[in-house]
C-alpha cells in the first residue's frame, strides 16, 4: 500500500536546518513514530508532496525552502501588546510573562497562535508571532515504517484514532 490520500502513515524522521549536515531540530524514532492521517491538509503541503506514493520502508530525503516550509521571517509578526492584557485578578503571572516563554493567544478570528516573549517594558509586552522556524531551510530525512487505510471514523474526523476507536 502507499502514502497518499486517506491513508494513515507511520514514519520516523530527522529533521535538521539547512542540509543533511545542519543541526537536528526534531527526531522523531520506531519507538515513537509520527502517525498521521495523510491528505486532510494539516501538513506542510511539500512534506506530504515528497511523501506521496512511498511504500513502507522507503526511506525519505528532501529540502524545504522557507516559502515551502513555515514562511519567511517577517517584522510584521512581531506586535507590542499591553501587558494589563496578561492580567489576572489584577495581577500579571511573572513566571508566564518572561523573556523567551511562549504564550499561547487568539488570533483575530479567534484561532490560537503561539507567541514568544522578546521584550517587557513598562506597561508593554513585545512579542514575536513568527513561527520558530520561518525563514529558516529545512532538511527531513526518515523511513516510511507503515501505510495503512483509513477508518471511516478516522476521515471524518480528520485524524488518527487509536485502537477501539477515538473519544470526544
Amino acid at each position: 500500500m502507499k502514502v497518499g490520500k486517506n491513508k494513515v502513515v507511520t514514519l520516523t524522521y530527522t529533521l535538521r536546518f539547512d542540509n543533511s549536515d545542519g543541526d537536528v531540530i526534531q527526531e522523531v524514532n520506531e519507538e515513537r513514530p509520527f502517525v498521521h492521517l495523510f491528505g486532510n491538509g494539516s501538513l506542510l503541503p511539500k512534506f506530504e508532496q515528497n511523501l506521496d506514493g512511498l511504500e513502507p520502508e522507503a526511506e525519505f530525503a528532501f529540502d524545504l525552502t522557507p516559502e515551502d516550509g513555515y514562511g519567511e521571517f517577517t517584522d510584521e509578526a512581531i506586535i507590542e501588546l499591553e501587558l494589563s492584557i496578561f492580567e489576572k485578578d489584577g495581577k500579571v503571572d511573572d513566571e508566564l510573562v518572561k523573556v523567551g516563554n511562549m504564550i499561547t493567544m487568539q488570533d483575530q478570528e479567534g484561532r490560537p497562535i503561539d507567541g514568544r516573549v522578546l521584550e517587557i517594558k513598562d506597561d508593554k509586552v513585545i512579542m514575536d508571532f513568527n513561527h520558530p522556524l520561518a525563514g529558516k531551510d529545512l532538511h527531513f530525512s526518515g523511513k516510511v515504517i507503515d501505510v495503512r487505510d483509513a477508518s471511516e471514523e478516522e476521515k471524518t474526523h480528520g485524524h488518527v484514532h487509536g485502537p477501539g476507536g477515538h473519544q470526544h
